[in-house]
């Protein structure tokens, strides 16, 4: 199952998108480059902001009952939703997990792209999605979940790019193990002798915590002292070289 796997999004949740959105986009230096109406059928509404090439999306429930609204009580608010991946082919990857035993939650097409998303409860710890766009094999190419002109919104002034995602379980490696045959990337450690899975854009490290989450964001950043201090402003928790915001642990990295 060669080809190509990347980081193409990261989504959390959150009760309501405001004030979170403009908190991450003041922040964080990001700015939103779309907010897609077709997840209002889903009983959602969302906003993506570029950072670099990949997007980081909030979504929030407008209704009982959504799937976002029961991941929220479950985990108290606490973890990140969805890791979303750009491969060569979407279903070849869904079957090969539905082989693992893990099921297909949702199957999302709007040509040119086609989406396969899995079943949370399966992945463990978070939803993973497939996608492919047909012409955007280019990482600045067309991807329609973020708009017709999500380039434009890239923004470098204050953050660079994502690194890295942490994901906490009781089982690191087992997770690891998990996560690597899902997505088809193998668990090599990281600097601390964590397992990670390393993507050409992004990498995952497995660290020891009491449950199944996508806890942290890793950001390399301009300067993370102004960082700090402009979350410190908005009424972030600020420990060590990050702060707590949409359930996430942001991090800081020069």
């Amino acid at each position: 199952m060669a080809g190509y796997m990347r980081l193409r999004q990261i989504c959390l949740v959150a009760p309501h998108l405001e004030p979170v959105v403009s908190d991450i986009a003041a922040i964080m230096g990001l700015s939103v480059c779309y907010r897609d109406g077709n997840v209002a059928k889903y009983g959602l509404a969302n906003a993506l902001l570029p950072v670099d090439t990949i997007l980081l999306e909030v979504v929030a429930p407008t209704q009982p009952g959504t799937a976002a609204g029961r991941f929220i009580d479950k985990t108290g608010g606490r973890g990140g939703y969805m890791a979303i991946f750009c491969c060569n082919d979407p279903d070849e990857r869904g079957k090969h997990a539905n082989a693992m035993g893990v099921r297909t939650a949702n199957v999302v097409t709007h040509a040119p792209y086609h989406g396969v998303q899995l079943h949370p409860r399966d992945c463990r710890a978070a939803f993973i999605e497939f996608n492919h766009t047909d012409g955007s094999d280019d990482v600045l190419g067309p991807y329609p979940p973020a708009g017709p002109e999500w380039q434009k919104s890239i923004r470098k002034d204050v953050t660079q790019a994502l690194l890295g995602v942490e994901m906490q379980s009781p089982d690191p490696q087992g997770l690891a193990e998990h996560w690597g045959k899902i997505i088809g990337v193998a668990v090599t450690k990281d600097a601390s002798g964590s397992p990670e899975l390393k993507l050409p854009n992004c990498s995952f490290s497995f660290v020891k915590g009491p449950a199944d989450l996508m806890t942290g964001l890793t950001f390399r950043v301009n300067d993370a002292a102004k960082v700090r201090d402009a979350a410190k402003a908005k009424g972030c928790e600020v420990s060590g070289d990050g702060f707590e915001l949409c359930g996430v642990t942001f991090r800081l990295a020069a």
